[in-house]
């Protein structure tokens, strides 16, 4: 049983508010303007329990105390967020004017960094507001925002990968044949859960033909002995996300089937060897990418090789073409490369991978070998 981390503190969450606030200085920004979701989240510790269409808007500028705009009926939960204490919460009531209490907290005609997922009719109301004021996504303009992970955010990375191998090594000694991909996937999520998962995220269970899509969603086929089957599951331990892919066989392999997962296997090995800092993004994608290529199945590999991952299972930094920004040590991403044969099967291999000081380290260890199942 691995010891539970310890929890975030209020001094954590006042240090990355005040290094998120610098940031965005450093990069000609305002401020930060932050909603509900995984930015606050990382920011705050504040999870409001409800999607809702009330302004909650924490306010970050350099050389300020953090400001959280939240609606008055939510006042009390925000005040119990785990960072709460290294801000200012200004609460606004229905029926008052949730832009003209945030106005006043913004240059007015400051350029801001807004989350990705902020509604537009909050945005458009600020606009009103501040009518020479600008915004840029965070992906766009502070991509890295949440990417570099400490220590404490790695152990929970780190168990979150051990889980997911520790479902995976069950799983794996359950039936297939005969049984319809959804009952596979509510086998993954239930061993995710039993191995400490707060949240469920993905269940993907792509049987023979159905493997050749590579986000196919688990549905009524009957897998059938003879079938490749690709698996992706992951979702959340600790707050911090696990994401892992293996490929399995139904019965004995063809021996093209077994050649395009060894492909796959030394694909991913390629990638996985070529991370270490200063290299690029787009490096790890073509070292993958070559090996597949060099097969004759370069046309067959058709997304990119991997993803970040920390409080969300897909977040910045992107392992693909044209990504030039540079690893740096607790950078955690995904390297996943495939190759999906129309009409027939697929084959991926993923693990979650560290950047250290000196190279690269996977937080999955389950076997990447072709796994035989019944």
């Amino acid at each position: 049983m691995t010891r539970e981390p310890a929890p975030f503190t209020a001094d954590d969450y006042a240090a990355r508010m005040a290094a998120a606030a610098q940031t965005a200085a450093d990069a000609g920004l305002a401020g930060l303007l932050i909603s509900p979701g995984p930015d606050l989240t990382h920011l705050t510790g504040y999870r409001p329990t409800a999607e809702t269409e009330r302004l909650t808007l924490l306010v970050l500028a350099a050389g300020q105390d953090p400001v959280l705009v939240v609606p008055a009926l939510e006042a009390p939960d925000a005040e119990q967020a785990p960072g709460a204490t290294a801000l200012t919460l200004r609460d606004w009531a229905d029926g008052k004017d949730p832009y003209a209490v945030t106005a006043p907290l913004l240059d007015f005609r400051g350029r801001f960094g807004v989350s990705d997922n902020t509604w537009a009719l909050h945005l458009l109301g600020l606009q009103r507001e501040l009518p020479n004021s600008s915004y840029a996504p965070l992906t766009d303009c502070l991509p890295m925002l949440r990417a570099v992970k400490d220590e404490r955010e790695l152990e929970r990375l780190a168990a979150a990968g051990a889980a997911a191998d520790a479902a995976y090594a069950q799983v794996v000694h359950l039936p297939f044949a005969d049984r319809r991909e959804s009952d596979v996937a509510a086998d993954l999520a239930g061993l995710l859960r039993a191995h400490g998962h707060s949240q469920v995220d993905f269940t993907v269970v792509g049987s023979g033909p159905n493997g050749a899509n590579p986000h196919h969603e688990a549905g009524d086929r009957v897998i059938r002995r003879g079938d490749m089957v690709v698996l992706d599951f992951g979702g959340l331990r600790y707050g911090y996300g696990s994401d892992i892919s293996r490929t399995v066989h139904v019965g004995e392999p063809t021996a093209e089937e077994q050649r395009v997962h060894d492909i796959v296997r030394e694909a991913q090995q390629a990638g996985v060897a070529a991370v270490r800092p200063g290299v690029s993004c787009q490096e790890i994608d073509r070292a993958a990418r070559a090996v597949i290529t060099e097969f004759g199945y370069g046309d067959r590999f058709i997304h990119r090789t991997g993803h970040g991952i920390g409080v969300t299972t897909h977040e910045p930094p992107y392992m693909v073409e044209g990504e030039e920004q540079p690893l740096v040590p607790g950078m955690c991403f995904s390297v996943e490369p495939g190759v999906y044969l129309p009409g027939r099967f697929g084959v991926r291999i993923e693990d979650i991978v560290t950047v250290t000081q000196d190279g690269g380290r996977r937080l999955n260890n389950a076997p990447r070998e072709l796994a035989v199942v019944e």
